[in-house]
């Protein structure tokens, strides 16, 4: 007998092949089944008029802005997958550069933290689907906001940031030659049926047309701020927390400092328990620490006064107590009783805003230390030096370097605290 072929022994045989093809078969069908009915089917031409209806525009020296939020039928409709299910809220800019400059428009001071094209892309990807994949890529990264913005020519594309419920309070700083064209916008959020900032914005504007005093002394503004109560009430006119800090600016100018800074809009039930003027807080907002860090929050009461024709604003400042593992969310909240603590923590926050031109400290919070501390609502203590923080804003962008102290009282009086409680140095 001769050799047997060494090729034809290496092949199974036919009772092998038989066992192998079902199994080969179901893979290959399932590939099949994940990756055609699963891939990405590219969304066909996009009516915006819906979104354009929604547009709010400025005009900064010859720079026009246009955006608005887009609602989750957009999105679909726009990018073929739910976008805004997914923790993110896809934001429309266009600009219209009647300069002579090249434009680049800054991402990271409308969120710090936004996502990028390809990021949210990937969210979508799914297995067995390459070239859907690919495909998918290509369509989000060709919706993108691209820079520069030539002399004389419009860019539009989309932005990825991290939901605002509400109104959208949108700071966009767009960078020229030597010049910075900032931009404070208010969107609506089509998709939120809660909202109520819209009239809670406009509640707050006819509030400060009807102010009657406009303080033009710097010495008369200072005892008009001391006239004010040290604190906030309860509805039982029970002592609330200190109103340790006083904000002047034009409204756009205040609420861009707190953007680029992480502050939102945050409406709970509980801000709801301190009054001021007879009324509950005209804002709340809430900047909230990474990694379950518990968050700060402020109170904001319109003054029924002015300095210099621009709102004043009395604040509380008050945060969670608590460490990392606490769940932050729980409705019983216990707030910490150093006071002090989150009013110096805003302080600092604001100096890198971009925004805060002058600061000054003033008594009026009203002093307790440890051993003589004060009761608030719900029976909890706190101890203050009793000093408020005043800051004055301007429009962005500023440098720590520009920040002017005023010496409405000198540094070297100003009331120092012990961690225990106990005073150090004396002061008005």
């Amino acid at each position: 007998m001769g050799r047997p072929d060494a090729s034809r022994a290496r092949r199974p045989g036919v009772a092998q092949r038989m066992r192998a093809t079902p199994a080969v078969q179901v893979i290959g069908m399932l590939c099949l089944a994940l990756g055609g009915c699963a891939s990405w089917q590219q969304p066909g031409e996009f009516d915006d008029s819906a979104l354009q209806a929604r547009v709010e525009s400025q005009t900064v020296m010859g720079v026009e802005l246009r955006a608005a939020v887009l609602s989750r039928d957009d999105s679909r409709r726009m990018f073929g997958v739910r976008v805004n299910e997914s923790g993110v809220q896809p934001v429309w800019i266009e600009v219209n550069n009647t300069t002579e400059h090249t434009l680049w428009l800054l991402r990271s001071g409308t969120d710090p933290d936004l996502f990028s094209p390809l990021e949210v892309a990937w969210s979508f990807h799914t297995r067995f689907a390459s070239e859907s994949n690919s495909r998918l890529d290509a369509h989000f990264d060709r919706l993108n906001f691209q820079n520069p913005i030539p002399p004389g020519a419009t860019r539009s594309g989309i932005i990825f940031t991290n939901p605002h419920d509400q109104t959208r309070l949108l700071n966009v700083d767009i960078l020229g030659q030597g010049k910075v064209f900032p931009f404070t916008l208010f969107l609506a959020v089509p998709d939120d049926q809660k909202d109520k900032s819209a009239a809670m914005l406009a509640t707050l504007f006819q509030r400060f047309e009807t102010a009657a005093d406009d303080y033009r002394d710097v010495d008369a503004f200072r005892a008009r701020l001391r006239q004010l109560p040290c604190c906030a009430s309860t509805a039982s006119s029970d002592v609330g927390g200190p109103l340790n800090v006083i904000l002047v600016g034009e409204f756009t100018d205040l609420v861009s400092a707190f953007v680029r800074r992480g502050f939102r809009l945050d409406l709970r039930d509980f801000h709801n328990n301190q009054q001021l003027f007879g009324r509950l807080p005209d804002l709340a907002i809430r900047k909230a620490g990474q990694a379950r860090v518990p968050a700060n929050w402020l109170r904001l009461w319109l003054a029924p006064f002015r300095f210099e024709g621009q709102p004043v604003f009395v604040v509380q400042t008050a945060r969670r107590q608590g460490w990392r593992s606490t769940n932050i969310d729980e409705p019983n909240v216990l707030t910490s009783p150093q006071v002090d603590e989150v009013r110096d923590a805003l302080v600092q926050d604001m100096a890198y805003s971009g925004g805060l031109e002058k600061i000054a400290f003033d008594t009026g919070a009203g002093a307790a230390q440890a051993d003589t501390s004060r009761s608030r609502a719900g029976d909890a203590r706190y101890q203050t030096d009793g000093l408020r923080a005043v800051m004055f804003f301007i429009t962005r962008p500023l440098s720590l370097a520009d920040i002017e102290f005023l010496d409405w009282l000198p540094l070297d009086r100003l009331r120092e605290i012990e961690p225990g409680g106990k005073q150090v140095n004396g002061g008005n």
